[in-house]
């Protein structure tokens, strides 16, 4: 089997970075962003009501990287660091203050507004992720489709909402998508494909 397309890397470019930048300096705001994650998610569960939250993040980051290819380091960071402002006491100047703006920013297009009511909030979501940056999207994506791969943990009654929820967030991202997520879009759409199927 083929190793996917890695999106905005190529090795000469890496070679070049790894000959100036230190491993230190490469690596260490992607790995605080996962000790980050699993701190403010801590105590937290998924459906399951044992298995820990911060799994979630850790493969939504792994689904980003090795299902769908993308290197970018700040695209990573995003998908650990994505359900930090929504689902914990982090904030936005937290974000900002340990991993610059651009990632508060990027986390801040994946955080529902829960001061809104449901229904405002969740088109209030589409409408705000619909405009976000690819590299957002693409973190949009893989969150999707780990949800879909962990559908099975859902209750029965539940399943079908949330895969009407996941197929809207979808169908949202096809409408203004960058030529970059063309890959992640095949893999999240094949896999929604083959659950309904079942």
């Amino acid at each position: 089997m083929s190793r996917p397309h890695l999106i905005a890397d190529d090795a000469s470019s890496r070679y070049v970075h790894f000959m100036t930048e230190s491993l230190e300096s490469t690596y260490r705001k992607l790995l605080e962003a996962a000790a980050f994650a699993a701190r403010a998610h801590m105590g937290q569960f998924r459906k399951d009501k044992e298995t820990p939250y911060v799994s979630h993040v850790f493969r939504v980051c792994l689904v980003a990287r090795e299902i769908f290819g993308i290197s970018d380091q700040r695209v990573l960071m995003t998908a650990l660091l994505h359900d930090t402002v929504e689902d914990t006491t982090t904030d936005f100047d937290d974000l900002e203050e340990h991993f610059g703006r651009d990632i508060a920013e990027w986390v801040a297009f994946l955080s529902k507004d829960k001061r809104l009511q449901e229904q405002q909030r969740e088109q209030a979501y589409i409408d705000h992720l619909a405009q976000a940056p690819w590299q957002v999207q693409a973190c949009k994506l893989a969150d999707i489709f780990d949800n879909l791969m962990d559908l099975g943990q859902l209750p029965p009654e539940r399943r079908q909402h949330t895969m009407s929820r996941l197929e809207g967030y979808l169908n949202a991202l096809r409408k203004n998508s960058n030529e970059k997520l063309s890959h992640p879009l095949e893999l999240v759409s094949r896999l929604l494909a083959e659950i309904k199927s079942k």
